[in-house]
Order: structure tokens, then C-alpha cells, then sequence
């Protein structure tokens, strides 16, 4: 395994735009009433720089890993759906959720299905059911089926992700823990859209809702070097 600082040194240079692309977003602010194509070009920048973050590992390493190819189509369908909820009020939110669901359907199929872990997919199922009975009485209409089904599918990557985490067997990576944090904050992110939305004002919803949302891209874009990882570790031994 790599130590914490052979990681940063390996990683962060290339992380050093979304920082900065993250840091226009929360200085610049922009408001949400009123929506432009400036505002989403600002909200998707940091989505963008980690586009340039897996590029710059190579394009040989994009097309050799299926992983990291299909995180990277996520990354490219979730900056789709960053735009869309900026003009949600406009009627586009359905639009969002349809670019996300795609977004985690992509990421589960990169954190694939080997470790199953039952165990972990009842749990979030129990967590996933708990949200849905939580939020349905304030649904309406063809929400009341598009969120049911937008949580299931970002419910079985969570599951994806956290079932790749095995620390009792020492068996796992610091880019499967990446995946797994960076799952959990996904759903932190989007559960708070979902009571914001639907049920009450969530107090600094969007600082909550953003902040989650661009460490859950980075540390799942992270986890996108695992083979890499390993190829490095067997030229060094």
C-alpha cells in the first residue's frame, strides 16, 4: 500500500485546478435565481478539472481501465446534470435526476460487483427504504416513482462502493476507501437536495449540498487510480 504522503505528492499536483475551480465556485457565489450559462459553467468547472485530472494520468490509462473510463463518462454525464438543475426552477430538475441516475449507473459498473457483501447492500437498503418512507408523503405526481427509482439506483452504488471496502480482512485499498467516502457524501448530497426540495428548508442547504457533492466527485475520481496503483507498486518490487 502507498503511504498518505507518497499519495498526496503522486495526486495532488494533478487535484490542484478542481481546488481552485472549487474555490471560484464558493467565492463567486452565484445566485441561484437567476440562472445563465455563466452560472453553470462556474458550478460544473470543478467537474471539469476532473475530466483533466484522469486525462492526465494518460490516455493509454483511460482506455486501458474500464473503471476509469466509466467514472470518467460519469463525470461527463454529471457536469449534464449540474446544468440541468441550474435551470430546475425552469422545469428541468426531472432532466438532472435523469443525468445523475445515468452518472451512478456508471459508477456502480466501474466499482463492479466482486465483493458482494450482502451484509452492507441489506443495510443501505434499510437506510434507503427509511428515506423513501420519509420523503413519500411529501412527493407528488411522477416525483413520487422518479425519486423511488433515482434512490434505488444511487442506493446500489453506495452499496457497490462500500462492499469494496473489506477492513477486517486487510484486504483493502486507500481508492476503495475513497470510493466508499465518497459514495456516502453522494448520498448525503442528494438527500439533502431531496428534503430541500420537497419537505422543508434545510438551513445552508446549498453550502451542505455542494460541499458534499464536489469531495464526493474528487474522492470517487480518486478512486479511479487503483490500477494504476498496482501496476506502480509491481515496477517498484
Amino acid at each position: 500500500f502507498f503511504s498518505l504522503s507518497t499519495i498526496v505528492k503522486s495526486e495532488g499536483p494533478k487535484l490542484v485546478p478542481f481546488f481552485k475551480a472549487t474555490c471560484v465556485y464558493f467565492v463567486l457565489w452565484l445566485p441561484t435565481s437567476s440562472p445563465s450559462w455563466f452560472s453553470a459553467l462556474i458550478k460544473c468547472l470543478p467537474i471539469f478539472s476532473l475530466w483533466v485530472f484522469l486525462l492526465a494520468h494518460g490516455l493509454n490509462f483511460l482506455v486501458a481501465r474500464s473503471s476509469a473510463r466509466k467514472i470518467f463518462a460519469g463525470l461527463i454525464f454529471s457536469a449534464l446534470g449540474d446544468a440541468f438543475l441550474i435551470w430546475q426552477e425552469q422545469g428541468y430538475f426531472s432532466h438532472g435526476l435523469l443525468m445523475f441516475a445515468i452518472t451512478h449507473i456508471l459508477y456502480s459498473s466501474a466499482f463492479g460487483m466482486k465483493p458482494l457483501n450482502l451484509r452492507a447492500g441489506f443495510v443501505i437498503f434499510l437506510i434507503s427504504s427509511f428515506c423513501y418512507s420519509l420523503l413519500y408523503s411529501y412527493l407528488s405526481g411522477p416525483f413520487t416513482y422518479l425519486v423511488g427509482v433515482y434512490i434505488i439506483i444511487i442506493g446500489f452504488m453506495g452499496w457497490r462502493a462500500i462492499a469494496g471496502v473489506q477492513l477486517f480482512n486487510d484486504l483493502w485499498t486507500w481508492t476503495k476507501l475513497s470510493a466508499c467516502i465518497g459514495a456516502v457524501l453522494f448520498m448525503v448530497s442528494d438527500l439533502s437536495i431531496a428534503v430541500n426540495k420537497f419537505c422543508f428548508p434545510v438551513p445552508y442547504s446549498r453550502a451542505i449540498i455542494m460541499a458534499t457533492y464536489y469531495a464526493a466527485q474528487m474522492l470517487i475520481a480518486l478512486s479511479a487510480v487503483e490500477c494504476r496503483d498496482a501496476d506502480d507498486l509491481k515496477k517498484t518490487n
